[in-house]
């Protein structure tokens, strides 16, 4: 009688794991079918979606989501960022419940468009200075500085290259892009993972914050109202400037797809402008959605500095004088600061 009991135990048990593994099976047996090239759609596209179930079990209901926003099976993409998402279906079978994960790309579906520049000035610009943030604040220009034991915050006569103040950032730290809101200079370093913020008109240090998911600080901006941080991935991210948490990112991306190596930022004109690290030019963002819409040659600038680098000595710094309606445009270590206008080829 026991050996039957537990032969019996035994074989309940095989068909319990016999009938979970087959659940899973089921499970697995779902998965989403789009109009998605290889996983890439442009945002002029409308999404279509359809669920592919081998099986034919009896499916109750599907939702879909992308990155957590419900969606229709022929969704227009038009308002979504670009960049990577998560497509999800959350599949009812049975009284079971599935759930498949996607990866989708959303692409730009307009070409970049080329402009050129009209140099408009030249003026000196410190050689030592190895740029890292250029920015105009009640008309005078702030320069953040790199390197460690170099690092400085300045504010300058652009017109001579005096140094009007500066104050030395701490020698462990590799200085990184600044940006002026309220009075207040936020600054990035490197790798630290940190950032410190100054009086503007005093440049005496107020505070500091971490970073949040950000890899590491590079370019800084505002638009008035919120910060806008590069990290150098493809992400530029926002940031509350009374908390400096970073509450949400878009991820720059044109018709084929991802611009890294994001670096110097500046906002200007309701658009974001883009030092991309080892390019000879600048690419014009959609802070809305992430959009390279337009790059800038800069070639003609680089061309005029005899110690210029992809690397090292690269084009870096970019600041929009509102009182000219001009861009300020100079490099690591360049002896020169050019006063330039935007022009359509």
């Amino acid at each position: 009688m026991k050996v039957f009991k537990h032969l019996t135990i035994i074989f309940l048990a095989l068909v319990l794991v016999s009938c979970g593994a087959n659940l899973e099976q089921q499970k697995k047996s779902f998965s989403i079918t789009t109009n998605a090239k290889n996983g890439t759609i442009s945002i002029d596209k409308t999404l279509e979606l359809a669920l592919k179930n081998p099986k034919n079990l009896d499916v109750s209901s599907i939702v879909y989501e992308l990155d957590g926003k419900t969606i229709n099976t022929k969704q227009p993409l038009s308002d979504f960022k670009l960049g990577e998402h998560n497509l999800k279906a959350t599949i009812n079978f049975n009284g079971e419940t599935a759930i498949v994960n996607q990866q989708l790309t959303l692409l730009n579906d307009k070409d970049p468009k080329i402009l050129s520049l009209e140099i408009v000035n030249v003026f000196p610009h410190d050689k030592t200075s190895f740029t890292q943030g250029l920015e105009f604040h009640k008309g005078v220009l702030y320069e953040s500085t790199g390197q460690r034991g170099e690092s400085k915050i300045r504010k300058i006569d652009y017109k001579t290259g005096d140094v009007i103040a500066e104050v030395a950032i701490p020698d462990n730290y590799f200085g990184e892009g600044m940006t002026v809101l309220n009075n207040t200079i936020y600054h990035l370093t490197w790798q630290a993972k940190k950032g410190f913020t100054y009086d503007a008109e005093t440049l005496e240090k107020k505070g500091s914050f971490n970073y949040g998911k950000s890899q590491e600080g590079w370019g800084f901006a505002n638009d008035g109202n919120k910060l806008y941080k590069s990290d150098g991935t493809s992400l530029i991210w926002t940031l509350n400037p009374d908390t400096l948490t970073e509450e949400d990112y878009i991820q720059v991306y044109s018709t084929k797809g991802k611009i890294g190596r994001l670096n110097e930022i500046e906002w200007a004109n309701n658009k974001l402008y883009a030092n991309i690290w080892e390019k000879n030019g600048i690419a014009i963002i959609n802070p809305k959605n992430g959009a390279e819409e337009a790059v800038i040659n800069c070639i003609p600038l680089t061309k005029q500095i005899s110690n210029f680098s992809l690397n090292e000595n690269c084009l870096n710094g970019i600041a929009y004088n509102p009182d000219t309606q001009t861009f300020f445009l100079t490099g690591k270590r360049w002896d020169k600061l050019f006063e330039v206008k935007i022009v359509e080829n």
